[in-house]
């Protein structure tokens, strides 16, 4: 059913059609007819991660619902998680439009949202309004207009607001949408925030009397260097999970593609290997001290295997319910059984 419907979205600009995509699917699922849609009825592998127990270790990642504006219909598609965001302290439009295509050729998708988004009181009130009962997610990160200096506080904010209504939280430190965001992967810069972040989050965990995990979101195109300092730095800040990885900024895969040249981060097909890298790398380096997500490239089931015989303890997905609708969720957490 979704092949048919792809060809009517892709006949329309790629933001438009994710809006309406996600408007049908919250009309399914109010017409209760969301469930049957990814064929993932079937009882997936019960799955502890950051010390949270999951029905399945299939998730979402962030992106696709940035303001938590359709949780319960998400959730209905049967992931075993789901993450909303990225949320920012104020609320911002983002980049100009267009600044989301489709390259069918690859699988691929090329943002530049910039963090659009309502803001971090917007999406609490989603939230509170949801049903879901699961483990939910909150990926922050800092507004445009926020001077690098200072980023510290704008991610300190999204987590003291956060954490009363969140399952775990993530750090989105490697957008390449949001000038020099990336740079607070650097070794100093990194343990600085981390260490706040983790400060903050003791003091948050006796005040509600729960412990919600934080991870950190980081790209696939750190070096082999970066990659060993990251995860020294995860260790000494004692971070409870790290998601590998975003989107690339490497755009070499698609060849002499019309839309090559075009700016914003690649995923789908194109990051698959470039992910996995970062993932085996982290995962040799860590031991296993640290549950690692695996997120970038799965287009089919076996992708999300291969995530975690990689070392993962869950996966994420996102670019690939472009091209494969609903029904790559059931797919994957039939694989990961």
């Amino acid at each position: 059913m979704y092949a048919l419907l792809r060809r009517f979205l892709f006949q329309m600009d790629a933001e438009r059609a994710h809006h309406l995509t996600l408007s049908a699917l919250q009309l399914a699922y109010r017409s209760g007819l969301s469930g049957s849609l990814s064929g993932a009825a079937a009882t997936g592998r019960k799955t502890e991660w950051m010390g949270l127990q999951l029905p399945n270790p299939v998730g979402l990642a962030a992106g696709l619902d940035k303001n938590g504006d359709y949780i319960d219909a998400l959730a209905s598609l049967g992931f075993g998680f789901i993450e909303i965001g990225t949320v920012t302290p104020l609320p911002q439009p983002g980049n100009p439009q267009p600044r989301l295509f489709r390259v069918p050729e690859h699988q691929a998708v090329i943002n530049r949202m910039g963090f659009n988004n309502g803001g971090i009181d917007q999406l609490i009130a989603n939230v509170l309004r949801s049903r879901f009962q699961g483990v939910l997610g909150i990926n922050i990160g800092k507004n445009a207009v926020t001077p690098m200096e200072k980023a510290a506080d704008d991610y300190l904010i999204c987590l003291e607001k956060a954490y009363p209504h969140a399952g775990y939280i993530t750090v989105n430190i490697s957008s390449p949408n949001t000038k020099n965001l990336r740079a607070l992967q650097g070794g100093d810069e990194l343990h600085a925030l981390l260490d706040a972040l983790k400060n903050r989050q003791a003091q948050l965990a006796t005040q509600h009397g729960r412990y919600v995990p934080l991870a950190v979101k980081i790209a696939p195109d750190l070096d082999d260097a970066q990659i060993e300092a990251v995860a020294d730095v995860a260790l000494q800040t004692e971070i409870d999970g790290i998601i590998a990885t975003n989107t690339t900024i490497d755009k070499t895969a698609l060849g002499n593609h019309p839309l090559a040249g075009e700016a914003g981060g690649l995923s789908g097909l194109p990051v698959r290997e470039k992910s996995r890298a970062v993932l085996q790398k982290l995962a040799a380096r860590l031991n296993g001290r640290i549950p690692l997500t695996g997120v970038g490239g799965i287009v089919c089931g076996q992708d999300a295997a291969d995530k975690l015989a990689d070392g993962a303890t869950a996966v994420q997905i996102y670019s690939g319910l472009v091209y494969r609708g609903p029904e790559l969720v059931g797919e994957c957490i039939r694989a990961t059984r």
